[in-house]
């Protein structure tokens, strides 16, 4: 923990992700956050709200300058990153190394893990979550590295059924890893652009007929209209887990998939929508999965992963109130679209400086 300035209260909100370190004063102390992302995270991130918060409670935000080496800035407490890229994981791990003080979040190495949705819900299938509260599985899936035109080959052998989720294979965090298409026959499957998973679709709402009105609603964020499907997003860090809910894509019936053909691509389906906690929503759909359940999941891919920082997508199965699939495991999501995430955060990141110290007098 470093040291505080004598007029930390008068100067409120005013934060430290641009000025030097060198000018605080030896009265109380600050735990030192350096920060490393994108232009994007850092706007969606570091809100004002949130580096005012951080500051009243003893903590400062410092940007790491990634044109200088970072074993000569500091020193820090914790070091925040989500940058991609083989140099920068090279960097942090020789970071690491080094500087075993400082709490890195997360390990280069585990965020990796999550770049490849072949890779991604391993940790969920192995662990084949049931108990009292439900039971947490993941969609059967099919990886397709190259050549599309053998794709229906290849799903008819794994047994899939159609309709068929189609992602990108990489999950970097661009807007391209986000996009999502829906195959509602084999002969459409040519058309889809490998690498890329397919998994198959779990209705997870109302039946609703409408597709195009779907469509529609998610390109223009016209959502007046009842959307069948929710899906919900776990947000979670540290041993903190916060549950928002989101439109998703509503369920097929049989009679869509007579009279649909081709292929649907859909942008960021659950960015796109507003939030869906104040929606007038079927309870059997709206419902949260179950805390225990939750906390459980979350315990243990804590463990498994070796991270801190992450996002669960999550729908419940159409008719089965107990049955949870994981379709989704982001790394250091939109925190900023979390409710509260401001008090969470800081909270966590006090939580860490406060253990580490506590070790170091041990």
């Amino acid at each position: 923990m470093r040291l505080k300035d004598d007029n930390d209260e008068e100067e409120g909100p005013k934060t430290m992700s641009h000025c030097s370190i060198g000018h605080l004063q030896p009265e109380k102390s600050f735990v030192i956050v350096g920060y490393a992302l994108t232009s994007k995270k850092v706007e969606s991130f570091l809100k004002p709200k949130l580096e005012g918060l951080a500051r009243n409670k003893g903590i400062l935000f410092v940007a790491i300058d990634q044109n200088r080496p970072l074993s000569d800035q500091g020193p820090f407490d914790i070091v925040l990153h989500k940058l991609t890229g083989k140099e920068w994981r090279q960097i942090l791990e020789e970071y690491r190394r080094t500087h075993p003080e400082v709490t890195v979040l997360d390990p280069p190495d585990a965020i990796q893990h999550l770049h490849n949705r072949q890779s991604m819900l391993q940790c969920v299938a192995d662990m084949n979550l049931s108990d009292t509260y439900g039971k947490v599985g993941v969609p059967r899936q099919l990886v397709i590295k190259r050549d599309s035109s053998s794709i229906p080959d290849a799903v008819t052998k794994a047994g899939l059924i159609l309709p068929l989720v189609a992602k990108p294979l990489v999950a970097d965090g661009s807007a391209k890893s986000h996009e999502l298409s829906l195959a509602y026959d084999e002969y459409s499957l040519q058309k889809l652009e490998p690498p890329l998973v397919l998994q198959e679709f779990v209705n997870h709402g109302k039946q609703w007929q409408f597709l195009y009105g779907f469509i529609t609603a998610v390109l223009f964020s016209n959502f007046n209209v009842r959307v069948g499907g929710v899906l919900f997003k776990v947000y979670i860090v540290g041993e903190a887990i916060k549950v928002v809910r989101r439109f998703s894509l509503p369920d097929v019936t049989k009679r869509e998939l007579s009279k649909n053909a081709g292929v649907f691509r859909f942008p960021r389906v659950s960015c796109a929508a507003a939030s869906a906690d104040d929606a007038d929503l079927d309870p059997s759909v709206a419902e949260l999965p179950p805390r225990p359940l939750l906390e459980r999941l979350a315990k243990e891919l804590r463990r498994r992963l070796g991270l801190r920082l992450f996002n669960l997508d999550i729908i419940r199965e159409h008719g089965r109130r107990d049955h949870f699939y994981v379709i989704d495991i982001n790394y250091f999501p939109g925190y900023g679209k979390m409710p509260g995430y401001e008090h969470i955060f800081t909270d966590f990141l006090l939580s860490l400086a406060q253990s580490r110290y506590k070790k170091r007098s041990i």
